[in-house]
């Protein structure tokens, strides 16, 4: 985004939306208690980063506060260009390759609405995760606006809007089937595998058309709506916190 389409796009949020607030932001300020010097934690579709790439100073802190970090990914490339964990592992999420109750934190982000079978990646998140261990996560709402729009776009057309819109190559978009992506389903998979859910929280992020400014002036409009709690299981993302019980 320019500097100019910045400079409109901000002012029109502090007016229109002044308590609105990225998504990833809330992801990081969510997670930062739950990591301390007695955390194993495992990132699971760790990607290229943990945190998104402006936040790179920040996610080294985080890491470093941690007596163990790993990240686990299917995409080589991914794991050949990831710049704070040191662990990387190539593996699948519906069969974790680590011992079980490896680790007291699991997380993922923007994660789970790539999942065929998330029921089986609960379970082996539950698995290796040690009693009284955390589950955190932060992925897409299925009833959120821009997901609703995703599913109805056919995906030549997605590729193109998301490399327009969210600066992403083609490399880094992935095939998406929102299985557990709202929280009756997040509730239903926490009880399958074992897990006790600790919170489910549905927030709003910044204008997908925020770059656009006539379209931004619209869509923040109507992100002010869903920060009014009527509208709130409407929200585009999801933070849950399930927990395994001790």
């Amino acid at each position: 985004m320019s500097a100019l389409r910045q400079k409109i796009y901000r002012a029109m949020q502090r007016r229109i939306a002044p308590t609105l607030r990225y998504s990833q932001t809330l992801y990081e300020e969510t997670l930062g208690p739950h990591v301390t010097p007695q955390t194993r934690w495992l990132d699971l579709g760790c990607g290229h980063q943990i945190l998104p790439p402006w936040r790179l100073a920040a996610e080294h802190q985080l890491r470093a506060r941690a007596s163990l970090v790993a990240g686990l990914d299917g995409e080589l490339d991914s794991l050949r260009h990831h710049q704070t964990v040191q662990l990387r592992v190539r593996g699948y999420n519906e069969a974790l390759p680590f011992r079980a109750e490896s680790f007291n934190l699991v997380t993922a982000n923007m994660v789970l609405e790539h999942l065929a079978k998330p029921e089986g990646c609960l379970r082996e998140v539950s698995r290796i995760l040690m009693p009284g261990g955390l589950f955190l996560c932060h992925t897409p709402n299925v009833w959120g606006y821009p997901t609703i729009a995703s599913r109805l776009v056919p995906d030549a057309v997605k590729r193109s809007l998301i490399r327009a819109l969210d600066g992403r190559e083609e490399h880094d978009v992935f095939t998406t089937h929102y299985r557990a992506n709202s929280g009756r389903a997040l509730v239903g998979l926490a009880r399958t595998a074992g897990l006790r859910v600790e919170k489910i929280r549905m927030i709003a992020t910044a204008a997908v058309f925020a770059n656009v400014s006539p379209l931004a002036l619209f869509e923040l409009l109507w992100i002010r709506l869903l920060l009014t709690k009527p509208f709130a299981t409407m929200r585009p993302d999801i933070i849950a916190i399930l927990r395994k019980p001790t």
